[in-house]
């Protein structure tokens, strides 16, 4: 609750408090199971990952320190993005539900690819530069990820390989182009590049793609070319290890505006950016600090945390990563083609699993159009249009100030408003008739 004061209507973060280190959440997960082998289900070290990923992004893979710090330089790329980003308060969003919680969001849509992706893109694209790569080769869903890694490419001197889920690459081609601009290929997932690609499609010449396909068509490519490395953007450790620089900068911002915070809310496919803000305050639950609430939104059509099975699975849908410990549909479960293409994906990521599995965090689904209502709601009173993954998160929030309506409470709710919708336009006028 509030320490006292008027909590204001935008909360910055001087440039100098840009945080300087990532909190590694592994450090205070003991239990955390390791990543074991398909076949003879030993544990899996760093040699495993090693033909796949940079170099540093597998020592911070397998690192439990708890804090890793940020290399100045890439603390340089970070303030050109945009970071820190402000935090605003939704007040009118609040008269309109007529509700006592204050609603906070976190604006990770200001970065130039419009979403929290480039926190990790520019720390795996540096390291890969670094290394002395050309390329990285990678997946995206409904776009977000692709986007941010091509221009992370870019601005580090290399360049990307994106395998776009078709569902997508058809129903969002703004977000091809905006690769395309960045000097990425982008190419229809699946596809005949590969042989994961062509043997779906030989069993559906029209197969619509999922996140699964398109990764085991990225670390195909990247294996067979070594001036080449793969990028992932989201689901293991190092990637959700960068994404704390959100958490770290809005845990520093309450504490600005005089609020304690009571719920935390993100939207999960893979679960970068629901970590990104929620991990730093999960910290101090972790710690016997505090008991914040923290809801993890998913969509009714990918319900992995929800209905998902607590099991070993592959990451991929050919079945060529290591095995698992994650809430999971199963590899080949093939979502229907919602408009939330970044949150279809079958899985989630083995941190995100453990602290729901523990009972940390809770999950919630909601179907596509209830979403997109939410979304209308907070574009009319807000102003914002947010995409249809981050739509999931506005769902949340909607419903927990709703129910502290109901039962008269002044909670303070604080989500992340992890990217802009300005080119899903399509979808909102399919699902709401405009």
């Amino acid at each position: 609750m509030s320490a006292g004061g008027t909590p204001p209507d935008r909360i910055d973060l001087p440039q100098e408090e840009l945080p300087r280190r990532w909190y590694n959440v592994t450090a205070d997960l003991p239990d955390l199971p390791p990543y074991v082998h398909p076949e003879t289900r030993e544990p899996l070290g760093p040699e495993a990952f090693e033909p796949l990923f940079p170099r540093e992004c597998v020592r911070q893979e397998f690192s439990r320190e708890r804090f890793i710090d940020i290399p100045e330089e890439l603390r340089g790329l970070y303030l050109r993005i945009g970071r820190p980003t402000p935090i605003y308060r939704a007040r009118r969003l609040e008269r309109y539900l007529r509700t006592p919680a204050r609603i906070y969001y976190k604006r990770e849509d200001l970065s130039p690819t419009g979403s929290h992706k480039l926190n990790t893109a520019l720390a795996q694209a540096f390291y890969a530069a670094r290394e002395g790569l050309e390329y990285l080769t990678t997946e995206t869903g409904a776009g977000q990820w692709g986007s941010a890694l091509s221009l992370a490419t870019a601005l580090n001197g290399i360049r990307a390989l994106v395998f776009m889920v078709r569902i997508s690459y058809d129903q969002k081609p703004y977000r091809k182009y905006v690769m395309k601009l960045y000097g990425a290929e982008v190419v229809p997932s699946p596809s005949d590049r590969t042989q994961a690609g062509r043997r779906f499609l030989e069993e559906d010449p029209e197969h619509p793609g999922s996140l699964g396909i398109a990764i085991s068509e990225a670390i195909e490519a990247a294996v067979a070319d070594d001036r080449a490395k793969y990028s992932l953007g989201s689901v293991l450790h190092h990637v959700l290890l960068h994404q704390t620089v959100i958490g770290e900068e809005a845990r520093r911002q309450m504490e600005l505006a005089g609020e304690d915070v009571d719920v935390l809310i993100g939207c999960v496919g893979g679960g970068s950016n629901f970590a990104g803000l929620t991990f730093p305050f999960i910290r101090e639950i972790l710690e016997g600090r505090a008991s914040y609430r923290v809801i993890a939104a998913e969509p009714k059509a990918c319900p992995s945390l929800t209905q998902g099975e607590y099991r070993y699975d592959f990451g991929d849908a050919a079945g060529t990563t290591p095995l698992i410990m994650m809430y999971t549909l199963g590899h080949d479960f093939v979502p229907p083609p919602i408009h939330a293409g970044g949150l279809r994906y079958h899985g989630a990521a083995p941190t995100v699993s453990l602290l729901k599995r523990k009972g940390v965090i809770e999950a919630a689904a909601y179907p596509q159009e209830e979403v997109f209502e939410a979304a209308r709601i907070f574009a009319m009173t807000e102003g914002l249009i947010p995409a249809p993954e981050t739509a999931h998160a506005v769902k949340a929030a909607v419903e927990e100030a709703l129910r502290a309506k109901r039962e008269g409470r002044e909670e303070v709710i604080l989500f992340n408003y992890s990217g802009h919708g300005l080119l899903d336009l399509q979808g909102y006028a399919q699902v709401l008739g405009l």
